[in-house]
């Protein structure tokens, strides 16, 4: 059954030439022989484009386009997903890279789960270079659910997503599923999130799978990193989703989970951009996420808003008039 099923792998790009070889390589490297890889370039030269034209001009598996004007992240990835002509869709970002046969471990799921709607594995995180770091890969999985306890369908899908145990990328859903959910524009640099969070909350048989299935590259110029700590920070933007979602009760206690891990990320935000008040009413509606008190952090914290109502305060002192 599963031969029969043809993979969209997604693979949006914008200015990394030298990054993108890896994951186009890593792409085509896979044995499964259903494969489509579109490409959506939203670079402002043509390096990107040269270089595909050059290296891959023989592989007809390849469906590149160049974004005459830039779409953005969001709308350069939704663009893919209506661009993309397979049964299941596989996005993979261009710093990113696919691990070995990935793409046949996950669709074989099918195969035992006909009725499997999502697929998700294990993210190897790597540095610059592309060399992984094991030990940080462990963590890092772990600190997301991702153990072998948790291996099989998840009993709550829509908790799947909601607690960031779904991937950013790597993972594998019904084309038809990921079209009708979509990928929004309007939710800034947490769009990975918002989408896996609606995407787990759409479907019913969502697999997870204890296998390292993609590598993760963390540098500083990654949109996660490199906006973590201004106004426009992923955490702070899905802080703010995960506040006005509607949810059914049961997944209540998924939301609270998530926001002990968002809420101090958000009020260290708004006390280092003047926003003191933001930031204590942010601490105070999330005693937990500071063990009720007995965490260090909540301290640090509120040094940090204090120190913020102090230079806003200053600030807003009145000048002393001028004498000739």
């Amino acid at each position: 059954m599963t031969s029969a099923l043809t993979v969209s792998i997604c693979l949006p790009t914008c200015n990394r030439p030298d990054l993108i070889v890896q994951c186009l390589d890593s792409c085509l490297a896979q044995r499964y022989a259903q494969l489509e890889i579109v490409i959506g370039d939203d670079s402002r030269d043509d390096r990107t484009e040269l270089l595909i034209h050059t290296r891959y001009a023989s592989d007809a598996r390849i469906r590149y386009t160049r974004n005459e004007m830039p779409l953005g992240q969001a709308r350069n990835v939704a663009s893919l997903f209506e661009r993309a002509s397979g049964d299941v869709i596989m996005l993979i970002h261009d710093d990113d890279f696919l691990a070995e046969d990935a793409v046949s471990r996950l669709i074989t799921l099918w195969e035992a789960y006909p009725h499997l709607q999502v697929a998700f594995g294990n993210q190897y995180e790597v540095d610059a270079n592309g060399q992984v770091n094991l030990q940080q890969s462990a963590i890092l999985n772990e600190a997301f659910y991702r153990t072998r306890a948790m291996q099989g369908l998840q009993m709550q899908p829509g908790r799947t997503g909601i607690v960031q145990m779904f991937p950013n990328n790597g993972w594998m859903a019904l084309a038809s599923l990921v079209k009708q959910v979509g990928y929004r524009e309007d939710v800034g640099a947490c769009c990975d999130y918002v989408f896996g969070v609606q995407l787990c909350l759409a479907a019913t048989h969502i697999y997870y799978l204890n296998e390292y299935v993609s590598y993760y590259r963390k540098t500083a110029a990654s949109v996660s990193l490199s906006t973590r700590n201004s106004t426009s920070a992923a955490s702070l933007h899905a802080y703010e989703f995960l506040m006005k979602l509607s949810l059914n009760t049961a997944l209540e206690s998924a939301r609270r989970t998530a926001l002990r891990r968002l809420a101090p990320i958000v009020v260290s935000l708004h006390a280092r951009h003047d926003s003191p008040l933001a930031a204590l009413r942010v601490a105070l509606d999330h005693p937990d996420a500071y063990a009720y008190g007995f965490s260090l952090r909540l301290y640090y914290h509120l040094s940090l808003i204090a120190r913020a109502m102090i230079a806003v305060r200053i600030r807003q002192r009145p000048s002393a008039p001028r004498f000739p």
